[in-house]
This record gives structure tokens, C-alpha cells and sequence, in this order.
């Protein structure tokens, strides 16, 4: 039958569970209530392939083969309860497997426990719980007694649960920041160590979710992917690097895991409370029940099959690092090259992000159109002005209040500048930094430096399936939607080579989350990470290679003279085999 799976939906990625929000403090009832769905129906509702949670609970060790009825097994955020159905189906299969030795409710009432916010779902799902125990032959008495001592509505962040469990599995809510009440954000934070930066709200759900487990126990989660590698998963993989073993990571990057699509990935991630120890990884599985049993026997088996496809890497968990999961020939080249050169920002390069105004359509138009001082706009590139590898400027300009020091002009100097302010004036003190600071109500949120308009820079889109790096001799200010990066030491055409080469690519793949599509995030953090010799240690000859390689736009001539830039061997070569070309 169909069941409805309960999720909140935020505004980047589409199938994400409800969680569930209840607490004992009374003043938190009203920043609770919007959550909870007390006032209307859940904010979303997606369902999760049935043949995926099969496989998260064969992962996990949650099999009919074991005595279940002994084991306990948490679901933190059931929603209309794909997770849950299976659970109890197993439950009860290993039940009647050793023949039912004591009553249905002596034997199973401690078995499962299961957490939902949404009220409205909660007794919808509570009501098919009791059906389903019906139909497989208990009576409406006990499995309501069941039913009642399984579930639990109210806030698994909050709520006091009695542990510890053998198994925590499910689909942990991705809930942004924004949208949890200010209160409730709070009490979060006070109790969660891991709720870091603009932490999701499955951070904390993964946190207390492993010191709920038992020792041996295990949580297989599928979610988003980003904490694996981003800023706000620091503190919650340095939880897991020194308390817990990483066992198993499935990437389920364009894989349709779930029956709407997404913009971020997510993956399958089974951690269990034991000593540190090797990750076996595996991308992109084919979703056909038969494969899925035959590749979750594999990835728990004593000894790792030949010709299985699962990759084994030594420790992915380190502290607050991003988990390098490329395969281990990759990440071996990954780490040499660490160890061996300084970063890009080590040897004199820069690389930083264009304007954000908070209002484009005040601060940005038409150049020739914009009604100021002509030392008060400057032209503007965009990433639609670089999308042949080339320059070619479309006419943007931008407003720009700040002088040539960073700081803010005196509008009565330029009277076009203060008229042509004001008559938008609403829109751009509407903005959450204008509010915060009114007399400045007519800055950029990011302030603009009239200087780098004249410096020649690279330029790099942010999400691109492949590095796009295009050279501007300095004539332009960057857009937001762009990434820079300027050198005083390095020439800029021989660093495009090297920017444009598969070897940078094998850093941005490395630390970077793919989005929908193969995308790879272009930013500077992930920029920052790629690794060059100092411009003084690069022979002529190769300085002539790699810019000529470069103007030429020539990817080949590029690799070759960054693969001898850095004395790769033959085998680091063949490592970076795959790794998909920029395009011309």
C-alpha cells in the first residue's frame, strides 16, 4: 500500500522527514506549535523507495536472522513510517521465527521506539501501526498496547528517551536555521554541541541519535551529504572520528533514492560505537532489490569480495577534516601533494568572491543607464559575460558607494549618487544590514573595492560541472555569483592552466559536495585547498608551457605541462583518469 512520509521541505533540498518537536517547557510551546503542524498539514510530503529502506536496514544488521525481539531499535522522525512498516515487519518475522515464546506485548513492547512532530501524522500513522499488527494476527487490544508504547509524539531533541538502542535508523529532518524559531534554536544550541555555523537540523538529530547507541550498537541515516565535507560538519565528524568507527558510506549521487527529485545529494551513512576502523564506500548503487541484497552483503562481510565495486579507505574519519571518499589511489596523490606543496594562498595568490549587494536591482543596470556620478558606478561582470571561456562584456554596471579605501562616500558630495539612492530607498533599507546599522543604509553587504576593477584576475563560476576559469585583464568588478583569484607572484595565464587542469579538479572533487546533475561547487574554500610551488621554483620552460597551454585553451597541453609542474608518475597520471575535461 501507499504511505505517506511525512517531511519538511526547505528551499535546497526536496525530500527531507519531519522531525518531531515537543517539550516539557511550557514557554516553548508557541515556537514549537508552527512545527509541529498543530495549526495545518505537514510543509511537505515525499516518499522514500521502499527498496532503499531495505537496504539502510540490511546495512544497519537489522535482519530477521537475529533475535530482534531482544534487540531495540530506534527511528527518531517516523513520519508516515516507510522506515517504520519494515521495522515491524522484521520484528515480527524474527519473532515467529523462534516460536513466539512469550506474549506479543512482554516480548516486543521494548523493542522499538519511534518519534513523530507532525500531529496529524502521528495519529495517521499510529492508526496503520495498529492495522498492520491486525493483519498479521494480533488483536486490536494488544496492538494497540503496542502501538501506544513504540510511539512517541513529541521533539526527539527535547523529549527524554530512555536508551541506550541497538539500531537508530531513518531519514534525519534537513530543516535550515531560518526556519526554526528562535527560542527553539536556542534550547538546541544548549544542549548540542555539533549545531555549529548554519548547521541543518539533522546535525544535532545525528549527534544525539550515536550517544543514544549501545556499545556495538549501529545508525544507518540517509541525508544530505554536505556535513561530510562542509564548514558546519566539523564538529559532528570530529564527534564520530573520536567516539565512533565510520563503517559503511554510500554515495547516492544521481540515484533516485527518493520519488522526487533533489538538488543536493544525499548518502547512506552506517556509524556504529565501536573502535576506529576502515570505511567501505560505494557509488551510486543501481536501485533493483536483488543488487541492493547482494551489495549490502558485501559491504558487511568478514573479508571485502573481489569484484565487488566497494572501495576500502583508511581513515576518512580525521578530527574536523572534510571525509576525502575518492578512491584510494586518488586520495593517496590527494595527500602527497598536500604534504608536498603550499596552498594556492601560501605562495601570494588571492581568491575571493564578487559583490553581493543585497538589492541587484538597485545597485545593479545598464551602465551607461545608471543615473550617477560616472566615479560612483563601474562596470560589472557576470557569469552570463564569461560563458565561452571568454570576456565578453553584456553592458552591467554597478553603483558603487565606497571610495577607493573601503569606506562609505558622503552622499552630499554626489548629489546624482544621493538622488538616484533615494528614490529607491525602500528597497534598500529593507535589508536585513541596513536595518542593523541605518546610517549606512545605502552600503553593499559586501563592501567594494574600486582597486580590484583594475586587477587582472581569473574568474570562476561558482557551480559548474567542470573547472571554467576565464582570464580578465582587469577592466571588470566581479559578481557575486563569481569567484576570483589574483596573484602578485603568479602569471595569471600559467595559473589558469594549472586552475583549468584535472589536478585542481581532483581538490574541488575532493572537498566538494556535488549538486544535481554532477556539479561540483567552485568556491573559494575549496579553491583555497588546491596546492602549486612557489612561481620561483617553476622552470621557464614550464612557465612558457603552461601559459601557452592556457591561451591556447588546449586541456591536453594544460594536464601535461601540471603533470610535470608536479613530477607526477605514471601511475598518479592514470589516477586522475576520469576526471572529466573543462570545457573550451
Amino acid at each position: 500500500m501507499t504511505i505517506r512520509y511525512s517531511r519538511v521541505l526547505s528551499d535546497t533540498l526536496g525530500p527531507v522527514m519531519t522531525s518531531t518537536f515537543f517539550d516539557p517547557d511550557a514557554h516553548l510551546a508557541s515556537a514549537i506549535e508552527p512545527l509541529s503542524g498543530a495549526n495545518g498539514a505537514p510543509l511537505g510530503a515525499v516518499f522514500t523507495r521502499p527498496e532503499v529502506v531495505e537496504f539502510i536496514l540490511d546495512l544497519s544488521g537489522y535482519t530477521d536472522n537475529l533475535p530482534l525481539q531482544h534487540k531495540r531499535i530506534l527511528e527518531p522522525s517516523f513520519g508516515g513510517g516507510d522506515f517504520l512498516f519494515a521495522i515491524i515487519r522484521r520484528l515480527l518475522s524474527a519473532w515467529r521465527a523462534r516460536g513466539r515464546p512469550r506474549a506479543a506485548l512482554d516480548e516486543l513492547a521494548q523493542a522499538i521506539k519511534a518519534v513523530e512532530l507532525h500531529r496529524e501524522t502521528f495519529d495517521a500513522t499510529r492508526t496503520d501501526v495498529i492495522a498492520l499488527l491486525e493483519q498479521e494476527g494480533l488483536s486490536r487490544q494488544t496492538a494497540t498496547a503496542l502501538a501506544d508504547r513504540w510511539l512517541v509524539q513529541g521533539d526527539f531533541l527535547l523529549t527524554p528517551i530512555e536508551g541506550p538502542f541497538d539500531f537508530v535508523v531513518g531519514n534525519p529532518p534537513y530543516v535550515r536555521q531560518e526556519m526554526i524559531p528562535a527560542a527553539l534554536l536556542s534550547a538546541y544550541r544548549s544542549r548540542y554541541a555539533t549545531i555549529y555555523d548554519r548547521a541543518d537540523l539533522y546535525i544535532p538529530f545525528i549527534e544525539r541519535s550515536l550517544h543514544l547507541l549501545a556499545e556495538g550498537g549501529t545508525l544507518g541515516f540517509i541525508c544530505a551529504n554536505r556535513w561530510v565535507k562542509n564548514r558546519y560538519g566539523g564538529p559532528l565528524r570530529k564527534l564520530v572520528a573520536e567516539n565512533f568507527h565510520l563503517k559503511i558510506y554510500v554515495d547516492m549521487s544521481d540515484t533516485p533514492a527518493f520519488r522526487s527529485s533533489v538538488t543536493a545529494y544525499p548518502a547512506i551513512t552506517v556509524i556504529s560505537r565501536d573502535k576506529p576502523g576502515p570505511t567501505r564506500v560505494f557509488y551510486r548503487p543501481r536501485l533493483e532489490p536483488n543488487e541492493l541484497s547482494r551489495l549490502a552483503q558485501a559491504l558487511r562481510a568478514p573479508r571485502l569480495p573481489q569484484d565487488s565495486g566497494v572501495q576500502e579507505l583508511a581513515q576518512v574519519a580525521r578530527g574536523t577534516a572534510p571525509w576525502l571518499l575518492e578512491a584510494p589511489h586518488r586520495v593517496a596523490l590527494l595527500r602527497r601533494l598536500e604534504e608536498r606543496f603550499p596552498t594556492i594562498e601560501e605562495v601570494g595568490c588571492k581568491v575571493g568572491i564578487g559583490v553581493a549587494t543585497g538589492a541587484d536591482k538597485a545597485f545593479i543596470g545598464d551602465y551607461e543607464s545608471l543615473e550617477v556620478e560616472p566615479e560612483r558606478k563601474l562596470p560589472l561582470v557576470t557569469t552570463q559575460d564569461i560563458l565561452d571561456g571568454e570576456v565578453r562584456w553584456q553592458g552591467k554596471g554597478l553603483v558603487n558607494p565606497f571610495d577607493e579605501e573601503g569606506h562609505l562616500v558622503d552622499l552630499r558630495r554626489y548629489p546624482r549618487l544621493q538622488a538616484y539612492l533615494e528614490a529607491r530607498r525602500e528597497l534598500i533599507a529593507g535589508r536585513y544590514c541596513a536595518r542593523r546599522s541605518p546610517a549606512q543604509w545605502y552600503r553593499t553587504i559586501d563592501r567594494i573595492i574600486p582597486s580590484l576593477a583594475r586587477t587582472p584576475k581569473l574568474l570562476i563560476p561558482d557551480i559548474k560541472g567542470t573547472a571554467h576559469v576565464v582570464f580578465e585583464k582587469g577592466a571588470f568588478y566581479p559578481h557575486h555569483n563569481l569567484y576570483y583569484v589574483t596573484s602578485e607572484t603568479w602569471d595569471l595565464h600559467a595559473l589558469q592552466a594549472v586552475l583549468r587542469s584535472s589536478l585542481a579538479r581532483l581538490f574541488v572533487a575532493a572537498y566538494s559536495t556535488r549538486m544535481r546533475g554532477g556539479y561540483l561547487r567552485f568556491q573559494a574554500q575549496y579553491l583555497r585547498r588546491i596546492r602549486i610551488p612557489p612561481w620561483s621554483e617553476v622552470p621557464q620552460v614550464l612557465r612558457r608551457a603552461l601559459a601557452e597551454a592556457a591561451q591556447r585553451r588546449d586541456l591536453e597541453a594544460c594536464n601535461q605541462a601540471v603533470f610535470e609542474l608536479f613530477g607526477l608518475s605514471r601511475d598518479e597520471r592514470a589516477a586522475l583518469e576520469g576526471l572529466e575535461a573543462p570545457p573550451t
